[in-house]
């Protein structure tokens, strides 16, 4: 890391300490969830009798939030156009950290900048929502404003550096490509471009020990993953067994 100017540096070593607290946070939670037995056969009802409706009701959750579709549709909207925007954007940001850049990633890069726009207009809008409908925001707590106010603002910053303040993206990839092989370069000294990744750090260090951390959690959720066979079936406490 010699030849690298102390903001440099220090933005180096802060981006490995906050990969390796997102990386093993992750995986402590994901890993913890896996091993959590399921004392009861508890399968939100009507659920599926067979596995492969398992996977069907699984896949349904994942990719369409049939739950919350059915639950409410205002709120389906949002979350609906706040998940996909976010992982268009995330994939979108996959050619700063690929050399040479899949076909499929370069493809993702106009989409993906109005997904920015529309990922911040989604976090804006859930935000507001917890604040202007009255069941909504009684069951809501500092941490889901934290959430949508951090990822907002990190959607924001990052219209910036692409609309109003443009960051030299040479640069900017030159410098996320030293960190990813591990041949550090120095930063570019771009006032927003430090903003915009001091919050992409602190939501990695963030998402393990926040509700985000769904993201995972969803595989494990036994009203979810349970096939609704109780009755054909005794279902054994795993540490009665």
């Amino acid at each position: 890391m010699s030849g690298l100017s102390a903001l440099s540096l220090s933005f180096v070593i802060m981006f490995y300490a906050a990969a390796a607290v997102f990386i093993f946070g992750l995986a402590a939670k994901v890993y913890g969830y896996a091993v959590t037995p399921a004392p009861l056969k508890i399968p939100t009802t009507p659920a599926p009798a067979t596995s492969g409706g398992v996977a069907l009701r699984m896949a349904s959750e994942i990719f369409l939030f049939s739950s919350l579709f059915k639950g409410n549709k205002w709120t389906w909207i949002g979350g609906y156009a706040f998940h996909v925007t976010f992982a268009l954007v995330i994939f979108r940001h996959l050619r700063y950290f690929l050399q040479p850049v899949p076909e499929i990633v370069s493809l993702a890069g106009p989409p993906g900048v109005w997904a920015g726009v529309l990922l911040a207009g989604a976090a804006g809008y859930l935000f507001v929502r917890r604040i202007a409908v009255d069941r909504v925001k009684y069951i809501s707590s500092g941490a889901d404003y934290f959430a949508l106010i951090l990822i907002g603002s990190i959607a924001a910053t990052g219209l910036i550096m692409k609309f109003l303040l443009r960051a030299d993206v040479a640069s900017v990839k030159s410098f996320m490509m030293g960190i990813v092989t591990f041949s550090p370069v120095n930063m570019p000294a771009d006032a927003m471009f430090i903003v915009h990744l001091l919050l992409v750090m602190a939501l990695m260090v963030y998402f393990p020990f926040s509700k985000l951390v769904h993201m995972g959690g969803i595989f494990f959720s036994p009203t979810r993953n349970q096939v609704d066979d109780c009755r054909e079936h005794r279902h054994v406490n795993p540490w009665a067994a």
